[in-house]
């Protein structure tokens, strides 16, 4: 009976939702224009009119959850460079094995290959003084930029991770999930999903923890090895209705909605949506287009033909702009 009563009020909710503007959710905040995750890319994402804003969590050595998109550091910042004798075995840097303190003396840079090479060579190519910021620490910003502009921009955390955390003795869930609830975020109304690419721990959310936030689903490919979750069985019919019982949506990557090839549907935001379930895929950026497709071509497909409920984008100001020109279109004064 929780379980149904949970689904229908996250299908309710769906349907609300599918009548209003579909959200803008900033990838890593904007990180098409600053190094990812910092509370620069996090302002910059509000003021380009960002409906949410991501943060990806990791835990620190003194248990502290920081916003990184890996568990790793040294794609993104200079701790070879400042702790050279911390690697582990594998030659990797880990957030887990550095206090906040420590992390807090490194710079961060846009993402680059282990080789050095940027990721995206046209982005940010300085070396400001860029830093790791805390899950508090965003919270703390959105909550005041909200305040002081009379907004409601929401968060959108993923526990990064989880199973591999506990492996190393820590549980990631149940410290967020504490978090939110220190700032009363922990709440089905507030403008908050939480997100995570393993469904086992999503069910142990929802289930052993008792977290009452939205939860988003996020459907990788099985051979990323993100997690242990099949990802392949979470799209079908069957794996679209046992997701309905514990999370609001499902954010899958855009190939798994549209096939480039054949240019339709795959029918998975259908399927969702049959099911009460918003579709907010990842990721749209400007700079990694599908060979042959222009980027309005791409936005008329996600949300005009598929009917996406939101989009997680590096470039925000891109989506907002073709999202209010179309309102424009639909109600010109």
């Amino acid at each position: 009976m929780q379980k149904y009563l949970i689904s229908l009020g996250f299908s309710l909710l769906i349907v609300g939702s599918a009548l209003a503007k579909p959200l803008v959710i900033a990838h890593r905040g904007a990180s098409g224009y600053l190094p990812e995750h910092t509370l620069e890319a996090v302002t910059l994402a509000f003021a380009l009119g960002a409906d949410f804003i991501e943060q990806d969590l990791v835990l620190t050595k003194d248990l502290v959850p920081v916003v990184l998109h890996d568990i790793h550091l040294d794609t993104v910042t200079n701790v070879a460079e400042l702790y050279p004798n911390r690697k582990r075995d594998d030659g990797r840097y880990y957030a887990l094995d550095f206090t906040l303190a420590e992390l807090k003396t490194l710079r961060v840079h846009e993402r680059r290959e282990l080789n050095g090479q940027q990721v995206f060579a046209s982005r940010f190519q300085g070396n400001a003084d860029f830093k790791i910021a805390t899950f508090a620490e965003e919270l703390e910003l959105i909550a005041q930029l909200n305040r002081q502009f009379k907004r409601n921009v929401g968060y959108y955390p993923e526990i990064k991770s989880p199973k591999w955390h506990r492996d190393q003795g820590v549980d990631i869930s149940a410290i967020v999930l504490n978090i939110l609830r220190d700032y009363q975020l922990d709440d089905a109304e507030k403008a908050i999903f939480v997100q995570c690419f393993d469904f086992a721990e999503t069910k142990r959310l929802r289930s052993e923890l008792g977290a009452k936030v939205k939860l988003i689903q996020l459907i990788g490919e099985n051979d990323w090895l993100e997690s242990g979750t099949d990802y392949n069985q979470l799209q079908t019919p069957a794996g679209l209705s046992e997701l309905a019982e514990y999370v609001q949506g499902i954010g899958p990557w855009l190939p798994q909605i549209f096939d480039i090839t054949t240019q339709q549907a795959t029918g998975l935001v259908a399927n969702a949506h049959q099911r009460g379930l918003a579709v907010h895929p990842y990721t749209f950026r400007l700079d990694a287009l599908p060979e042959g497709i222009t980027s309005e071509q791409m936005l008329r497909i996600v949300f005009e033909q598929l009917i996406i409920d939101g989009l997680f984008t590096d470039f925000t100001d891109t989506v907002v702009d073709y999202l209010g020109d179309k309102q424009t279109q639909k109600n010109p004064e």
